[in-house]
């Protein structure tokens, strides 16, 4: 195994993405013990989904491996790990602070679910020529987010969640930490 060293923004990315696909199966059959059944990893269509190389979900798989955040044997996210980090280590460890307005995405408190329980005159976004809303521009933990999202609801939320922890305030990072519980199920 090669010497691990640190996390990177595409193996959070990766994870996401992982249980997001488990949500997904999860809400189609709602039994777990079939999804273990139903779901192999299946890293090319991890890399394909989120327009990351193979080889690099790998090594990403590997690193989140060795930090204990994935069980390669049961092919899960190892949930209690993963929101420990997301809670306490992510803002620190990937930083950002909103910059200049543009058009894009919505993300953190802007975007679903936060922007239910959360009122502001401040949108964030992700910057995208595409993007529907303007605001303070918050660069996504990797640059094919916006893309990787456009077809996923599950892993939108959960990015969305993620900005909120790394940019928001103490109560929308409370709520942003409640709401990334309620997905990532702790079923270890």
């Amino acid at each position: 195994m090669k010497k691990h060293s640190g996390m990177r923004p595409q193996d959070i990315l990766i994870l996401l993405k992982i249980d997001a696909d488990r949500q997904r199966l999860m809400h189609k059959c709602s039994l777990d013990s079939m999804v273990d059944i139903m779901m192999p990893l299946l890293q090319k269509n991890i890399a394909l989904d989120l327009g990351i190389s193979p080889s690099e979900v790998t090594e990403s798989l590997a690193r989140s491996v060795f930090a204990g955040l994935y069980d390669p044997t049961r092919k899960r996210v190892m949930a209690s790990a993963l929101l420990d980090f997301l809670q306490y280590g992510l803002k620190y460890v990937f930083p950002q602070q909103p910059g200049s307005l543009v058009r894009g995405t919505p993300t953190a408190h802007s975007a679903k679910p936060l922007c239910e329980l959360v009122q502001s005159n401040e949108p964030y976004v992700w910057p995208n020529a595409d993007g529907t809303v303007r605001g303070q521009a918050i660069d996504p933990l990797y640059p094919t987010v916006v893309k990787a999202v456009e077809n996923d609801p599950f892993l939108y939320e959960m990015l969305a969640l993620i900005d909120a922890i790394r940019v928001g305030k103490s109560r929308e990072v409370k709520l942003a930490v409640e709401e990334l519980t309620k997905r990532i199920r702790v079923n270890e």
